[in-house]
């Protein structure tokens, strides 16, 4: 199992400390806004329980090329956290034996983990429905040993599913810094070259917005056509679906809310947002997340805040899927935004 430095563990349990503090702080102690999980019960909801498991989601490191402004995961080239060779064999036994469809590679860039593409080729020949790779696109234009991930995507028949804040530079390069647009829209041409995005291709591009400030997303058919519209006219650039992710109030969008004096006001728009129908198809009910260092968690939200599964299976060391699927879901105020209006998921809106 992979370690880390005293400090750092004290460093990262007090941050998230400090998070779950303000998440239960005075908005919801005074009763101004309702705990997330008595809004669960006054909705017909005792507890969020797991339905079956679809998909295996699997950061392999916080390590990233860029430092953008709303990432709940808080990467940046200065993190350390990486996903060992070791924990990865761990994982590949997992995915051989669950009944999930989906993986789902995430990071940090995932592709910065030195043994990124021994994964993919070890797992590729799983069996995997869906083999999805979340990519920051600038990645591809980072380096010339990065040059080459669109051809080796398209061999080992990688759906990949790539952020891009806007169709425009202006609003891109202020949330992700200057040039990001630029080097996007050049790794989905390359992308498009190869095969991805186009019609009737099997190989699968999406990608995935997120607002740029204390607002929740608008309605996702109708941002998909823009950004079809925009990147087709103006770059000649085709891919599949557009996913729309509500912002959750942690890490460093939870920084820029408290900096912004948003906090409140966004806190009371997802709460205002809440939906019940949205619940019946949160993300965590299908999904198991693992850390770079192997923990379980019942989604990559939880897992930046530490919030480990409640169940005596906790690594991805142990995983019985069996004594999983009888855990109740760990849940905190952050939960909100994945219920808010259509709902939230790494696949886009669940209603």
């Amino acid at each position: 199992m992979a370690t880390k430095s005293l400090k750092a563990r004290e460093k990262e349990l007090a941050n998230t400390n400090k998070q779950l503090e303000i998440l239960s702080g005075p908005l919801f102690e005074s009763g101004e806004l309702p705990f997330f999980r008595d809004r669960l019960e006054s909705s017909g909801f005792e507890a969020l329980r797991p339905g079956t498991l679809e998909i295996l989601q699997i950061n392999l490191g916080y390590m990233c090329n860029q430092v953008c402004e709303h990432c709940h995961v808080d990467a940046g080239p200065d993190r350390k956290e990486i996903m060992t060779r070791e924990t990865m064999r761990q994982c590949l036994e997992v995915i051989r034996t669950t009944g999930a469809h989906t993986l789902d590679l995430t990071g940090g860039a995932p592709e910065m983990n030195p043994d990124f593409r021994w994964f993919v080729e070890q797992a590729s020949e799983a069996g995997i429905q869906d083999f999805i790779v979340r990519s920051n696109l600038t990645i591809i234009r980072a380096n010339k040993k990065y040059h080459d991930l669109p051809e080796f995507f398209a061999k080992h028949g990688v759906h990949v599913v790539s952020s891009l804040p806007h169709y425009t530079r202006g609003k891109t390069d202020k949330q992700r810094g200057d040039g990001v647009f630029d080097k996007s829209i050049k790794a989905l041409q390359e992308l498009n070259r190869v095969g991805y995005g186009t019609e009737g291709s099997p190989l699968k591009l999406d990608l995935v917005y997120n607002p740029s400030g204390a607002f929740l997303p608008g309605d996702q058919n109708a941002l998909e056509q823009d950004f079809k519209n925009a990147l087709k006219e103006d770059f000649g650039i085709a891919f599949h679906n557009l996913f729309t992710i509500t912002n959750l109030p942690i890490a460093r969008f939870l920084d820029y809310l408290i900096a912004s004096e948003n906090y409140e006001d966004y806190m009371t728009a997802l709460v205002d947002a809440y939906n019940p129908e949205a619940v019946k198809n949160v993300m965590c009910t299908n999904t198991i997340s693992v850390s770079w260092d192997g923990w379980l968690y019942d989604c990559d939200f939880n897992q930046m805040l530490g919030l480990k599964v409640a169940n005596k299976v906790q690594h991805i060391a142990d995983f019985q899927e069996n004594i999983l699927n009888n855990r109740e879901i760990v849940i905190s105020q952050h939960c909100y935004g994945c219920t808010a209006g259509a709902g939230s998921s790494c696949q886009g809106v669940v209603t």
